[in-house]
């Protein structure tokens, strides 16, 4: 293995399912490709998966918070690795510009899961495909991947080289890069 993770916090839509905007039903549930292989491998590395996703839809009346569960539930079903793959789940509900303790980019969720787990933040990674996931990372003090499946998109690359964020394909091409 060529890096040691220790813990990786995950945004969901955009970086293990599709992302289809305020997604609220479990139907829509698209795993991308390569996802539960890149999940199995880092956790069979013995890193500590975590599931860390903004849904404004939430704080903006579009569905409720059981119908982000759902959805979550549908995600958990089609991985097919078990109830307990992630050892802490935050779903921030709030929308953008409303006070808030855990919406990325704030690293709260990360810096508590850090310390509940006992976790090195020099072996912890915040892998996403937004702006906002890229700092939670950042602020967090932790190691950024960026997932973009089109790394020329303008936006991204403007992050990215802004930043100093890695950008890879997908997921899988992110773990198979440091689990060789």
């Amino acid at each position: 293995m060529a890096c040691t993770i220790s813990g990786l916090f995950l945004d969901r839509d955009g970086t293990l399912i599709e992302n289809k905007h305020y997604l609220s039903t479990p139907e829509g549930v698209v795993l991308l490709p390569g996802v539960r292989e890149s999940l199995q491998r880092a956790r069979h590395s013995g890193a500590k998966l975590f599931l860390f996703t903004n849904q404004s839809g939430v704080g903006r009346g579009y569905f409720s918070m059981s119908d982000v569960e759902r959805v979550n539930r549908r995600m958990l079903e089609l991985l097919d690795l078990g109830d307990d793959l992630f050892s802490g789940v935050c779903i921030a509900p709030e929308r953008p510009g409303e006070p808030s303790l855990y919406r990325k980019p704030s690293p709260r969720f990360i810096q508590e899961m850090l310390a509940l787990h006992g976790i090195d933040a020099t072996t912890a990674w915040m892998v996403g495909d937004s702006p906002a996931d890229w700092e939670a990372g950042i602020n967090a003090g932790i190691r950024v991947a960026a997932v973009v499946p089109d790394p020329q998109l303008e936006t991204a690359r403007d992050v990215r080289l802004t930043l100093g964020v890695s950008a890879y394909g997908s997921l899988l091409d992110w773990v198979l890069s440091l689990l060789q």
